[in-house]
């Protein structure tokens, strides 16, 4: 037996076998992420809070290491200030790798209508996907993010606009809505250093001050809850990322990016499931999609089971859980025109880990990553693999 499906069955043995201790999916509403942090609370007024996260990591690919490393990866501060009693206002400011990088992800003001109409705009997150607005680190029992919510969807997605949400009750099932016009993504997903589509990169500290083509990017999200089970959501987000006018002449063709993304997280017995599938189509100037890919592709799922309560003065609920984390995502979807073969740029990885939590909103957590790669051509497959042991608390 491999070492890569030795890991995954021992994994998934563990978990057939964990103790049926009460597992119990997030039961807030997706829409609803960047609210539901502990700093708030019952707060009238004005608010500060943050978390902060921290690991460490040796992997080794293909016999070659680097060896260990530490690194404290995120320092996050929010600010939340309820103006008046339809007012509240919200920011979130990211120190990452220390101060190697220093971002304002979120600064926006909500005006509630109703439950069912709230009108935001600021600095907000895109609701693509699940992750995107509930990325939060000690919200997850893993170190790292999934593939797909970093490589496809470009989480965390920070863009200036203004749009509306809102949330109703239909038969005892919570429906709820988001819809933004943003600056939008810039031209770097194909003229970027790594040599290939890569929608990251598409992300510009100078589309927080203007749009690069005078067209803004539209997203939207549809969830469905239903208490006792989970929530489902349907999201999108599109537009044109090329700066194909100058000085109001169009000077190149429009090219559309588009992500459709379909997320889930429910409760299975004794399991936790979440999991996010995401689908992007990308127009890329004509002669180079074999090179720059025109599609691409992601999903995981994780999959956490509480397997013991020990008891410790002082922490009522602390809860130690197994999981497991399967995903995979490829950069290139399609053929060489000239081999009918197909072209190969992905990634498939397997990720058990152990996780504590003395409180809900503080997480010790331990991983071991294996992942195979395989590069445009489909030389061999790289293989690395790896342990990282890290934490992350709010504060």
């Amino acid at each position: 037996m491999s070492r890569g499906r030795g890991v995954l069955v021992w994994s998934v043995a563990v978990l057939a076998f964990a103790s049926p201790a009460g597992a119990q999916v997030d039961s807030t509403l997706a829409q609803e992420g960047i609210y539901d942090r502990p700093f708030i609370g019952s707060v009238s007024n004005t608010a500060i809070g943050g978390y902060i996260e921290g690991n460490t990591n040796y992997f080794v690919e293909d016999g070659i290491t680097e060896g260990f490393s530490m690194e404290l990866r995120r320092f996050n501060i929010f600010m939340y200030s309820s103006i008046s009693r339809r007012v509240r206002f919200l920011s979130e400011l990211e120190f990452e790798h220390g101060t190697e990088e220093i971002a304002l992800e979120t600064a926006l003001v909500d005006f509630q209508i109703s439950p069912a109409l709230v009108l935001r705009a600021g600095i907000i997150l895109p609701p693509i996907g699940y992750l995107n607005q509930n990325h939060d680190s000690p919200k997850w029992d893993f170190v790292d993010r999934p593939l797909v919510t970093t490589g496809v969807i470009p989480s965390t997605l920070s863009e200036v606009g203004a749009g509306v949400y809102g949330k109703g009750v239909s038969d005892g099932v919570m429906l709820s809505y988001d819809l933004y016009l943003t600056n939008g993504i810039s031209d770097a997903v194909v003229g970027n250093d790594l040599g290939r589509t890569d929608i990251p990169s598409g992300k510009s500290e100078e589309q927080f001050e203007e749009d690069n083509n005078g067209s803004p990017a539209i997203s939207g999200r549809f969830g469905l809850r239903r208490p006792g089970f989970g929530e489902v959501g349907l999201s999108y987000y599109g537009g044109y990322y090329n700066s194909y006018l100058f000085e109001g002449v169009e000077v190149d063709e429009r090219r559309w990016l588009g992500i459709t993304a379909f997320d889930f997280g429910a409760s299975v017995g004794r399991f936790d499931v979440r999991g996010e599938l995401a689908y992007a189509t990308i127009d890329v100037p004509s002669g180079m999609s074999e090179i720059f890919g025109d599609r691409q592709w992601g999903g995981h799922v994780d999959i956490i089971a509480p397997v013991w309560k020990p008891a410790l003065s002082g922490y009522d609920n602390a809860t130690v859980s197994l999981g497991l984390r399967l995903e995979k995502v490829d950069y290139n979807r399609g053929t060489f025109l000239s081999t009918g073969l197909s072209i190969r740029d992905d990634v498939t990885a397997v990720v058990p880990s152990v996780s504590f939590r003395p409180t809900q909103g503080t997480v010790f957590r331990a991983n071991y990553r294996y992942h195979w790669t395989h590069d445009f051509v489909g030389n061999p497959t790289v293989r690395t693999a790896g342990f990282q042991v890290g934490f992350a608390t709010y504060f």
